[in-house]
This record gives C-alpha cells, sequence and structure tokens, in this order.
C-alpha cells in the first residue's frame, strides 16, 4: 500500500493536462479520483491563485532532483543495487530475469497475431527493407 503512493509520487508528474478541465474567471476545475470513495472520478474548483500555490509545492528547487535518480533506482546503478535487494528480500532472481523470446514471438504466442504477415491481407509476408538509426538524445530537442 505504501509503495503504491510512493510509486504514484516518484513516478508522475503533480498534475497532467487532461486533468485540467476549465480555466474561466479566475478559478481552475480539475478532474481527481477519490481513492477514499471507491476510486471515483471527481471534480474541484480552486481559485486560480489557490491552484499555483498548490501546483508549485511540487516543483523542485534547483539542484534538486526526483527520487528515483537515486539511491537503487538510479540509472548508474540500477542493475547490481536490484540484484543486491532481490538478495537481501529472499527474492527469486529467476523470476525476474528478461524472457529468452523475443516480443514479436511472444505476441504470437499469446495472441496469434503475426507481425511478419501483412496487416491488410492476412497473406504476404512482410520485410525489411530499411532499418531506421536510434535518436540519440542530444538531437532529439535541439532547436537550433
Amino acid at each position: 500500500m505504501v509503495l503504491d503512493y510512493l510509486g504514484r509520487y516518484t513516478h508522475r508528474v503533480a498534475l497532467s493536462n487532461d486533468r485540467i478541465l476549465q480555466v474561466e474567471n479566475g478559478e481552475v476545475i480539475l478532474s481527481y479520483r477519490d481513492r477514499r470513495d471507491g476510486d471515483r472520478k471527481k471534480t474541484m474548483t480552486l481559485q486560480a491563485g489557490e491552484f499555483i500555490r498548490c501546483f508549485l509545492l511540487h516543483v523542485l528547487p534547483d539542484g534538486f532532483m526526483r527520487v528515483r535518480h537515486f539511491g537503487f533506482l538510479a540509472n548508474r546503478s540500477k542493475k547490481q543495487a536490484l540484484t543486491q535487494c532481490r538478495k537481501l528480500l529472499g527474492a527469486n532472481p529467476a523470476l525476474l530475469q528478461s524472457p529468452s523470446e523475443s516480443a514479436k514471438d511472444l505476441l504470437l504466442r499469446i495472441t496469434g497475431i503475426d507481425l511478419n504477415r501483412c496487416p491488410c491481407c492476412h497473406n504476404a509476408t512482410m520485410i525489411v527493407v530499411a532499418e531506421l538509426p536510434p535518436i540519440s538524445n542530444s538531437s532529439r530537442w535541439d532547436s537550433s
């Protein structure tokens, strides 16, 4: 239960755009899930100033990073740290290994959908004619 709340806090933004329903006359109407009332979806109206105050409580000061970037979840040491965590918890590491079959083979086995078949006629075999190189992170958002 605690991990559920922690996961929601560390791995999501404070408020996604689709939850803001209306901004009008100095008020913001937003949707939320009331977990105490059977996870029902409800709406809330806040004055614009109060909405901004609450939203800014989730903005980290300069030099701070989200929790998920430190400790055993840091990318630099995640593999070794998670192995150590599993060992300390007595978890079976064999259950957490990556599958030996490809995603394409797994989809075929589970759903019967063959990605090598044409999605229109389902008879012809599709072949790879070109592979696009991966986009590097440094050039992805270059605005110059």
